[in-house]
């Protein structure tokens, strides 16, 4: 029987009472403090099981060196459910020079409360005051280290998280489906390892006891053994459980570890478009629990945004998002929309400015491939506007924003995630003109990555001449403006594949297109990435071709190059000019990047820093 919804899943003994809770169905530990709003995974996964009918508390970022957290809430009838976070422990702890961070926005005020790998924290301290109550880890960071996979801050090969945790079943993808499913199971008196396969779980099988008649089909990488020891191995390992990663064509995946098998079965089936909109359209305040006497930084960004789709086909190797929500783009109805945006017009502190509508890529929405429905994503070759099959039309996008636009107290409609410029160009621009007119504040946001075509292939990303094509009409329509837009372009250093040459060929386009960014990108390598697969590897995990890896002093002076006018950047960059034999940009003249000597005032470390507005007028 369904449970009315309450204004907030209860994270005290208290609270349960006022809701005649004696004892919950459900208990999420979750590394992020307890928000609820559909982009924090614990209030969306908590209110989509209440709706089925179960009683989900929450333990919001524990005291993981006690115990009293961990017992507030007493053991759950049917499972924990250890949700690390938004964010990856170690991403969210460590900047990419490995040093700790001293703030975390997932946390009341700003204050770190999280441990380093906090999946595995959190369900070694739960087995050990709770040792016969089912653990099953969920979360971005559960889902991306599922195989064994190459960790950066050790700089070695960790075995799964669940080989390394006492967990019983581990959710990848956005687990609603899964969640109800082993709820559902459990309730009907099934144990864990007895049911039957679950799709868009990985699963921990005793040595030797693995039945291959369980998993038809099953597909064997090589082992943690393997993949530690040699490179190759790796790459390889990798290279074949990317392409089971499709819930119409994906094979149970197994790889042997010493004391234990993991078999992850196929990805969960894309939600259908009524499911998604009621998973949306849940009664959510967005506003953190009351219980907190400081805001989450986390939550204002995004509280009055609004998520249009899920999945992502553009199939960016630094980008773990095929991995996690899939290649298939599953897009909200426009009437669902509509509805969750009149009720944003009624909620308190909202101006009337809907902040973002999107998703992984804003305009993906509406977007599908004729295969999708009967043979899923290509196994082996990435999306491409120029595929015949796929559709790149923004008309119910164009839709979407009008009808938005309409909406009784909203005066502003934004779109606040990144936007794919080949696709606009595909569609020849027929979103642009609105973007401009209506939906782009000051900067629209886009992410080239970089102008080299080896590096910009290695990436995933549409070539240098695919952007240039964009600005171009971009700035055709901001011809006569009184009040002109900008293109805030990001790009990155230091990926696999980029040399100190590419970087100096993209400073000199940054410096031939007005471009000074402020905010830069120095790739870190995250789990289950292609990128990082090549980071750690020096191999194209696709080809096995060798692969330049930028490294140590290499890659500060790659980062250098990414803001070439700043003076405090002018050693590193006159440097990393040196090495590419490129002297000639070296001394006073128009084309020069850096000054033969430092700039007059300049002191190490005290360098005026510019604050950049995106891409200047001419």
């Amino acid at each position: 029987m369904r449970k009315r919804q309450p204004r907030f899943l209860p994270v005290s003994r208290k609270e349960a009472a006022r809701l005649r809770i004696d004892q919950f169905d459900i208990i999420i530990v979750s590394g992020d403090a307890y928000v609820d709003h559909p982009a924090f995974p614990t209030a969306l996964i908590g209110r989509v099981l209440w709706e089925e009918g179960y009683s989900v508390g929450i333990i919001p970022q524990p005291d993981w060196k006690g115990r009293d957290d961990f017992l507030a809430l007493g053991a759950p009838r049917l499972f924990f459910a250890v949700a690390p976070g938004n964010c990856d422990s170690m991403v969210n702890n460590y900047t990419p020079a490995r040093k700790r961070r001293s703030e975390d926005v997932y946390s009341p005020g700003g204050k770190p409360r999280r441990p380093d790998r906090a999946a595995l924290v959190y369900s070694d301290r739960l087995h050990a005051l709770f040792p016969d109550v089912p653990i099953v880890l969920g979360g971005i960071e559960a889902s991306l280290r599922r195989f064994a996979h190459y960790d950066y801050w050790s700089d070695r090969v960790r075995q799964s998280v669940l080989a390394d945790s006492p967990a019983h079943l581990l959710v990848f993808g956005m687990g609603e489906q899964q969640l109800r499913e082993i709820a559902r199971r459990l309730a009907a008196g099934e144990k864990m390892g007895e049911m039957p396969p679950i799709p868009g779980t990985v699963e921990k099988v005793p040595l030797p006891d693995l039945d291959p008649e369980r998993y038809p089909g099953l597909l064997e990488i090589p082992s943690y053994t393997a993949v530690r020891e040699d490179k190759e191995a790796y790459a390889r390992a990798f290279a074949l459980h990317y392409r089971e990663q499709d819930p119409l064509r994906g094979r149970p995946v197994m790889q042997r570890h010493p004391k234990c098998i993991i078999v992850q079965n196929p990805p969960a089936p894309p939600l259908p478009t009524p499911v998604l909109d009621a998973v949306y359209e849940l009664p959510f305040t967005r506003e953190a629990h009351p219980a907190y006497d400081q805001p989450v930084p986390a939550l204002e960004p995004v509280r009055f945004s609004l998520t249009s789709h899920r999945g992502c086909f553009g199939g960016c190797s630094f980008c773990a998002i095929t991995h996690h929500q899939g290649r298939i783009v599953q897009s909200r109805s426009i009437e669902s929309l509509v509805r969750e945006a009149t009720r944003l017009a009624s909620l308190r502190g909202f101006s009337g400015v809907i902040t973002d509508v999107g998703g992984p890529t804003a305009n993906m929405y509406g977007m599908g491939c004729a295969r999708w429905q009967t043979a899923g994503a290509c196994p082996d070759k990435r999306c491409s506007p120029a595929c015949p099959s796929l559709s790149v039309s923004h008309s119910r996008q164009k839709e979407l924003l009008a009808r938005l636009r309409q909406v009784p107290g909203i005066r502003k409609v934004f779109i606040g995630s990144g936007i794919r410029h080949d696709l606009l160009v595909a569609d020849s621009y027929s979103l642009l003109p609105d973007l401009c007119a209506h939906h782009v504040s000051g900067h629209l946001k886009l992410a080239p990555e970089h102008v080299s075509p080896h590096v910009t292939d290695l990436m995933g990303k549409p070539r240098a001449d695919i952007f240039t094509a964009f600005v171009a009409a971009f700035e055709k329509i901001q011809e006569g403006k009184k009040k002109r837009q900008y293109i805030l372009p990001y790009f990155m250093s230091g990926h696999p594949g980029c040399t100190v040459a590419d970087m100096v060929a993209l400073a000199e386009f940054m410096r031939d297109h007005g471009f000074r960014t402020e905010q830069v990108q120095d790739f870190t390598p995250t789990p289950m990435t292609a990128s990082t697969c090549m980071y750690h590897t020096g191999l194209d995990p696709f080809s096995l071709e060798p692969v330049h890896v930028p490294r140590g002093r290499e890659k500060a002076v790659q980062r250098a190059l990414l803001q070439y006018w700043e003076p405090r950047n002018q050693p590193l960059v006159r440097e990393g000019l040196l090495m590419a034999g490129r002297a000639d940009l070296i001394g006073d003249g128009r084309k020069c990047l850096v000054p033969a000597v430092s700039a007059p005032g300049y002191r190490k470390g005290k360098g005026k820093v510019t604050r950049p507005a995106g891409r200047s007028p001419r």
